[in-house]
């Protein structure tokens, strides 16, 4: 539920040296025992020489290879959907079987499938099938899938939980489900949204019962010929797709419009190219001319820019950002979260147009909000604020972009951005990190847990930084790894059992942090050592 850093101030290593993954938290397979890991834990494989850590992951983990192989590990059998979708790989990590022989160079997973690129351009897809598109299917040589449909059900269940903010203490009047700052819309339409919701939820349960096999094993993804992809990004059940020459490719489940197909077509069964530049607002020329987004023939609106350079996925929104540096969303925007001023869903790519004539250079999407951040260094939030992920200073939704002023960004110019479910962490240009939003486990190191406030990581330069939903985790350069939260499942690595909402220090002694992945339950670093 992320957007891409840049690579930017990336320290160059010696190529020879050798590259560590570590390991901690709770990854059920990754020991004998199926103990939590408290302190980072070198990951052992006598066959794979590492190249990257990859994010995602509920129960297992995934790295790729210096061969370019997709490695995973640590899932159980209990674990049902992820055992399946992690490739049933134990304590030993292990090559995925994916049916190509082509080097794998990104890698994500989302809440119940995984979604790879190859060096050659090529998408493979695999996981619950309603997240995967029509292609050839490689069956499973040894046959398993029996385990799946109750682990489908409830998985269905837990996802549909996680989008409501009801069973996360969402802030409402009298239970009315009246949402902050909005004048007391928000009432009727998320009646109405979560009536569609129950709707979906109730016909994929339905669906599923008439299938023994939810899950889907590897599946190439057939695009049009010469279609080159460079990137991928995994949200609820969508996924998005950027090729090499800007044109964004869609699949999965659409019911909110995250595919920026102009209809609530819930499922599509096949990739399809989502008409981001060319399509213009699709929206009828009274909506364009209120925006003020006409040409001087007043025939619509030109979105800035010839191709899109970037995609993040939220939980069932998306966004990407244009080569002119123009904002676009589209998906579910009951809280705002894709910055049009309203609460209604867009279903086609929209330009954010109060922030034309600003220059976006990243953004990153959560389950009910968005970040941006501009080239300037200025950052702007909107969406879902019920956890003070926005980092106004207050409780009240945004539905459209506002520039965050907060005293302790004075003179800080952002860099990179991410967005966990319910939190946000910026990176500034000289190195110091920012973090706000959810804090019931301490994954934004506050040093109260019921505020949010801006924190600094003093005398640490940063170097690269990813999160995943329930924790965040920053590099620095001096090889010591600063971690917090979500420690009721012991993803801290710090040697105990002891709850900390302040950040603590983890240390691994002569090695240099490189990348860092977090899946639900643990935590990778990728590190290098001289030889």
């Amino acid at each position: 539920m992320n957007g891409e850093g840049k690579e930017e101030g990336v320290v160059n290593m010696d190529v020879h040296n050798e590259k560590l993954v570590y390991m901690w938290g709770y990854l059920p397979g990754a020991l004998p025992q199926g103990s939590p890991i408290l302190s980072p834990l070198a990951v052992r494989s006598t066959v794979h020489a590492w190249k990257d850590v990859c994010g995602g992951g509920c129960g297992f983990a995934m790295a790729i290879s210096e061969s370019g192989k997709l490695i995973t590990w640590g899932s159980t059998d209990d674990l049902g959907q992820s055992y399946v979708t992690s490739g049933k790989h134990g304590e030993t990590p292990e090559a995925f079987p994916l049916p190509t022989e082509a080097s794998i160079v990104k890698a994500a997973a989302g809440w119940a499938h995984c979604v790879a690129a190859t060096d050659n351009g090529e998408v493979y897809t695999w996981g619950w099938k309603e997240c995967i598109p029509s292609g050839k299917v490689f069956s499973d040589p040894s046959g398993a899938g029996g385990m799946e449909k109750d682990v489908f059900e409830r998985q269905n269940l837990f996802f549909t939980e996680q989008g409501s903010p009801r069973s996360q203490g969402s802030r409402s009047s009298g239970g009315s489900g009246t949402l902050y700052g909005l004048d007391g819309r928000g009432s009727k339409d998320e009646s109405t949204k979560r009536r569609r919701i129950s709707s979906a939820k109730q016909a994929a349960e339905s669906s599923s019962t008439g299938d023994e096999t939810p899950s889907a094993f590897p599946c190439l993804v057939t695009l049009n010929p010469g279609v080159r992809i460079v990137t991928v990004s995994a949200g609820g059940r969508h996924t998005l797709a950027l090729s090499d020459i800007g044109q964004v490719w869609g699949w999965g489940y659409g019911g909110e419009g995250q595919l920026g197909l102009g209809s609530r077509i819930r499922m599509v069964s096949s990739p399809h190219p989502i008409p981001c530049i060319d399509s213009s607002y699709g929206k009828e020329r009274a909506a364009v001319l209120s925006r003020g987004g006409m040409t001087s023939e007043g025939q619509g609106f030109r979105v800035p820019g010839t191709y899109v350079k970037g995609i993040a996925c939220g939980g069932r929104h998306s966004a990407v950002i244009t080569d002119a540096g123009a904002l676009l969303t589209f998906g579910w925007g009951l809280y705002g979260q894709c910055g049009q001023g309203s609460t209604d869903d867009e279903l086609s790519p929209t330009c954010v147009s109060s922030l034309l004539g600003i220059r976006i250079e990243g953004v990153a999407a959560g389950l009910w909000h968005t970040v941006c951040v501009s080239a300037d260094g200025d950052l702007y939030t909107f969406g879902g604020n019920q956890f003070g992920q926005l980092g106004t200073g207050g409780d009240q939704a945004e539905t459209l972009p506002r520039l965050l002023e907060a005293p302790s960004l004075e003179n800080i110019h952002a860099k990179t951005i991410s967005c966990g479910a319910r939190h946000s962490t910026v990176i500034s240009e000289d190195g110091k990190v920012f973090c706000w939003g959810w804090n019931k486990y301490g994954q934004v190191l506050m040093l109260n847990p019921n505020q949010s406030s801006n924190l600094r990581a003093s005398g640490m330069t940063l170097e690269c930084i990813h999160f995943c939903s329930l924790h965040s985790v920053p590099i620095c350069m001096s090889a010591n790894l600063r971690t917090y939260d979500f420690v009721n499942v012991k993803q801290l690595g710090l040697g105990d059992v002891i709850d900390r909402n302040v950040p603590s220090q983890v240390t691994i002694d002569s090695c240099v942090p490189k990348n860092v992945a977090c899946g639900w339950w643990h935590t990778l670093l990728l590190a290098e050592s001289p030889t």
